[in-house]
């Protein structure tokens, strides 16, 4: 699952641990909060990576999954595998990275990031 299989703007395959650092600035760029990037190499087969953010209000959650995917979509050609847009939660698929971005709340209800965390597998941006 390491690379992805879209072709980056080279024409190189890109490596899901550069998707996972791009989603990630693209989320900083527009202003999202508590950015992480969680390792998941050997400890599933959901994905590499996922990308965790939080927006505050649900507007802003809508707002960057939007950013994100029309980006990837128009930069990089990449379409995801599956889109789950919830008003509190949105969840974009790429495949070998799963991109979450909450609303403040939930994200503290659920603290997905302590679920995966063996203390050395979390990037904060």
């Amino acid at each position: 699952m390491e690379q992805i299989k879209k072709l980056s703007l080279e024409g190189n395959a890109m490596p899901s641990s550069d998707l996972a650092k791009k989603i990630a600035e693209l989320i900083d760029e527009k202003k999202g909060k508590e950015i992480m990037i969680v390792d998941l190499k050997g400890k599933t087969v959901i994905a590499d990576y996922f990308v965790l953010a939080s927006a505050k209000s649900t507007v802003a959650v809508r707002a960057l999954a939007d950013y994100v995917d029309e980006k990837l979509s128009k930069d990089f050609g990449l379409e995801p595998r599956g889109r789950d847009i919830d008003p509190k939660w949105a969840a974009i698929d790429y495949g070998c990275v799963i991109l979450h971005i909450f609303h403040e709340e939930t994200r503290e209800f659920y603290k997905l990031e302590r679920l995966w965390d063996d203390g050395d597998n979390i990037t904060r941006i």
